[in-house]
């Protein structure tokens, strides 16, 4: 590997690893810290910052988003492990990192992946309590939700957390650079190369 190319590999380990680990980061202050002060459920109190419209609570998912995959914690956990294996084998092995927007996507997809991959290992400590369908003081094995979202009359959002909003974000980002971006930056490394071809044959 050349020094340019070595150069652009350290700085895409540093860009992926920053918003990875900011991101997880993030994430697992906010939930420690709302949880820290508003309990765990089934009746946590309600703080609004726009009156019904955006208010923090908190809540315990055992699932997927709306409820998908409902007490598969083992499978969730497994599968956030082979996204991130994929994720960096993609990136690493199969040279994904040469582009920095794809880089900054991924990066901000396994934050994500990574903050809610914690609380499904129930690093946290937590226990339930008063739960339907577990023992008082049974470990937590649950997503720590926080964020509730919703409009009057239009929709209720199920509460989420920062992980959720990176996991969203970072997916957009990839979809607008396979949509938009990678085939605008092929179109004109394919008129650069048109270019230097045509440079070539009028100086033979």
């Amino acid at each position: 590997m050349s020094a340019a190319m070595m150069a652009v590999a350290a700085r895409r380990y540093l860009l992926f690893g920053t918003l990875a680990a900011c991101g997880c980061l993030l994430d697992l202050f906010t939930k420690a810290w709302i949880f820290a002060r508003l309990g765990i459920p089934p009746k946590p109190p309600q703080w609004w910052l726009v009156l019904n419209v955006l208010s923090l609570t908190t809540s315990l998912n055992e699932s997927a988003l709306f409820g998908i995959g409902q007490g598969r914690g083992t499978w969730f956990i497994g599968l956030s492990v082979v996204a991130v294996a994929g994720i960096l084998g993609w990136l690493f092995f199969a040279g994904a990192a040469r582009d920095r927007m794809l880089t900054a996507a991924l990066g901000i997809i396994t934050g994500g992946i990574l903050g809610n991959l914690y609380d499904r290992l129930g690093l946290p400590g937590l226990k339930w309590r008063a739960a339907a369908h577990h023992a008082d003081g049974d470990p937590v094995f649950a997503v720590r939700d926080w964020i509730h979202l919703r409009i009057p009359g239009v929709i209720d959002w199920p509460v989420f957390n920062i992980a959720d909003s990176l996991l969203v974000c970072g997916a957009l980002l990839l979809l607008w650079h396979t949509l938009w971006a990678d085939p605008r930056r092929k179109n004109r490394q394919r008129a650069t190369d048109h270019t230097a071809a045509a440079v070539r044959v009028n100086h033979v």
